[in-house]
C-alpha cells in the first residue's frame, strides 16, 4: 500500500515538473512573438535613437536586468531579471527604431519566465513609464 502511494506521488510531481518546464519563456520567445507581431507594446518618444537606446539600457538596469545583450545592428536588446519573492522571474526585449532624427518606436516585449507565475519583474507598462520619465530629462 504505502509503495502506491510513493509510485502516485512520484507520478504527480514529475508531471508538475514537466508541465512546468512546457511553460517556461526563453529569450527567443520574445523575438519571436515580436517578430509575429503579437506582443509587445510601443510608444514613439521624441528623442533620438541613441538617447532611445541608453534610456532603454537605464530601465532595464533599474528594474534589476542580468547582463543586456544588445543587437544594435539589428535595433533590438534582450535582457532577463532573475527571481525574487513574488516571481521566478521575467525574459525582456526592447526595439528602437528611428522615425525621423528627433523621434524614435520604441517596443517592449516582457514575458514571465514561468507562464503560470501571477506576478512579473517588470511589465511592459511600467518600462514605459520609466522611459518616458527619464527621456523628459534628456
Amino acid at each position: 500500500m504505502k509503495e502506491s502511494g510513493f509510485r502516485i506521488l512520484a507520478g504527480i510531481i514529475l508531471l508538475s515538473f514537466v508541465a512546468l518546464l512546457n511553460g517556461c519563456s526563453t529569450m527567443n520567445d520574445v523575438v519571436r512573438v515580436k517578430e509575429a507581431g503579437t506582443e509587445g507594446t510601443t510608444k514613439v518618444y521624441p528623442v533620438s535613437a541613441d538617447q532611445a537606446w541608453e534610456i532603454s539600457k537605464t530601465v532595464f538596469r533599474w528594474e534589476g536586468s542580468d547582463a543586456i545583450e544588445e543587437h544594435r545592428d539589428q535595433n533590438y536588446m534582450l535582457t532577463s531579471s532573475g527571481m525574487n519573492l513574488v516571481s521566478m522571474g521575467a525574459v525582456m526585449g526592447a526595439w528602437i527604431e528611428p522615425v525621423d532624427k528627433d523621434n524614435t518606436k520604441v517596443t517592449v516585449v516582457t514575458k514571465r519566465r514561468v507562464t503560470i507565475n501571477v506576478a512579473t519583474t517588470l511589465t511592459e507598462g511600467t518600462y514605459h513609464r520609466r522611459f518616458r520619465a527619464s527621456s523628459r530629462n534628456r
